[in-house]
């Protein structure tokens, strides 16, 4: 029944959470220094909801049409179509995160293995990787382009004892298709950086989202 509230950072195409109500903090967001910030297509969808009010660095309110409109830009490594893929599969309760962005610092300390660091080393590692998350972020709010070939999301099954400081490894991968499915030689790319994660590939058109995975298939030979 009440609102959480948001600050728009429009440089970096992200919101910063200034107060915060509900549940859905729990899996929404990205933690850093104490801070909650969300991309713009969770800040849009919490709009959406009615649980979000967002407003700019002098208070004022910023409407849905206006992030809208940010949307449709393409800007912030996002786009109309994978801002519907993103609220297809929030409706359905799964959690998202943009690929390769940690949800806190605590994951990655949580991924370093203890014996390969040891006494200041440990600090000093772990401020060198915060830096560089930091740089990524950068990269993948303000910067990415829409056509990169990479993966757009991680995508986690709905699940209560999720943790942002220990997510764990994604139940899939999703790659949005730009306009037309992607060929055998990008298919075989976007594997590579899945790591052994299975990837699935998205299509949005005219609304409608579709959902495609791809197995090898040995034919048989013919006599």
């Amino acid at each position: 029944n009440v609102k959480s509230k948001c600050r728009w950072n429009e440089e970096m195409g992200m919101a910063e959470v200034i107060e915060k109500n509900g549940k859905m903090w729990v899996s929404t967001g990205i933690v850093r220094s104490g801070k909650i910030h969300t991309s713009i297509e969770e800040t849009l969808y919490l709009m959406e909801l009615g649980a979000l009010h967002l407003v700019d660095n002098e208070n004022g309110s910023i409407s849905l049409i206006e992030m809208y409109e940010k949307v449709a830009g393409g800007k912030y490594g996002c786009c109309w179509e994978l801002f519907e893929a993103y609220r297809y599969l929030k409706s359905l309760g799964y959690i998202i995160g943009r690929h390769h962005v940690a949800w806190s610092l605590k994951s990655i300390r949580s991924s370093q293995k203890p014996d390969a660091l040891d006494g200041t080393e440990v600090s000093e590692q772990l401020v060198d990787i915060g830096s560089k998350v930091e740089v990524s972020i950068s990269k993948l709010f303000g910067e990415l382009k829409i056509n990169d070939l990479k993966p757009d999301f991680d995508i986690y099954l709905p699940d209560s004892r999720f943790r942002k400081s220990s997510p764990g490894d994604p139940n899939f991968l999703l790659y949005l298709s730009r306009g037309h499915l992607p060929s055998r030689a990008e298919i075989e790319s976007l594997e590579k950086q899945c790591e052994g994660i299975p990837l699935k590939v998205c299509q949005v058109t005219e609304g409608r989202v579709s959902f495609f995975s791809f197995d090898k298939v040995e034919l048989p030979a013919l006599p």
